[in-house]
């Protein structure tokens, strides 16, 4: 069972793998740089080779990278759009560098335009980003979202038009956000409920092509199209969901991340709950 948490790279990327072990984790999650930044500090030889070592001397077994907010691949703005595709190239430059096989991003946002013009941007982007970086073994993982203003990428019909006009496909995956999918409709509180839900991803998406969960309750309920995340057993969602997740031997090789809030001490705790859920 690989699960962990959302860690924090603050005074190098390297002390990452060791803040994971610290919440009792075996799976992480990291920003490469600060996130809210365009550009970040650029990540030099002996910063990954402080970070590989580092991973390879922890009980940490699989990392992600999670991109920068600010990156939007379905801009109608040109320059913003530009600005956009080489941020996401630097971020593909960073997990590459680090030896990360997987980064996670927010398909994009339409704007002021339309739903299908957003997603055929997102399409060109990625096109653009693939072939920019031809020899890359680092996956683009498309995250669910909660349809949240204009965001994109909230339905499994979404994501798989994305994926279906990507001429590198292989090249790219999907993580599953628990608190995104149930604010977006999809309901997993149930055993039939969860069984339904994930036999539409799979149908859709393949469940071959799922590479990462952020396992999230929501304090927001089913269908508000509205982003909030809640610990685990504490919101709409409720635990039911995650013991089926947990439980679910379809899904025991794909790394299990919590962005939930309160911080280190929070996670312990829910990844605690969470192993609970698995044994009971």
């Amino acid at each position: 069972m690989l699960l962990g948490a959302h860690v924090s790279i603050a005074k190098g990327v390297y002390l990452a793998p060791a803040r994971g072990e610290e919440i009792g984790a075996n799976a992480i999650q990291i920003f490469s740089k600060n996130q809210s930044q365009w550009v970040g500090k650029p990540i030099t030889e002996d910063d990954a080779e402080k970070f590989k070592k580092a991973l390879k001397e922890s009980t940490i077994e699989a990392v992600v990278i999670h991109d920068s907010y600010l990156i939007n691949l379905g801009s109608p703005d040109e320059m913003l759009l530009e600005k956009s595709r080489q941020a996401f190239l630097d971020e593909m430059d960073r997990a590459e560098r680090l030896g990360v096989p997987d980064l996670v991003f927010h398909p994009g946002s339409y704007l002021k335009t339309s739903e299908a013009l957003g997603l055929n941007k997102i399409v060109e982007s990625l096109n653009f980003v693939l072939s920019e970086r031809p020899d890359y073994t680092v996956r683009l993982l498309l995250e669910t979202t909660a349809g949240q203003g204009t965001n994109l990428g909230y339905s499994f019909e979404q994501l798989a038009y994305i994926r279906d006009g990507i001429e590198q496909k292989e090249r790219t995956g999907i993580c599953l956000d628990t608190a995104h999918i149930f604010a977006a409709g999809y309901d997993i509180r149930s055993k039939a409920a969860y069984v339904g839900t994930m036999g539409k991803f799979e149908t859709i998406l393949g469940l071959e092509n799922l590479r990462a969960f952020h396992l999230n309750d929501s304090k927001k309920p089913l269908g508000s199209r509205v982003d909030r995340h809640e610990n685990i057993g504490k919101g709409f969602i409720g635990p039911d969901a995650f013991r089926l997740i947990m439980k679910d031997e379809r899904l025991q090789h794909i790394p299990k991340i919590l962005e939930t809030p309160g911080g280190p001490e929070a996670y312990k705790v829910d990844i605690q709950t969470l192993l609970k859920l698995l044994k009971g």
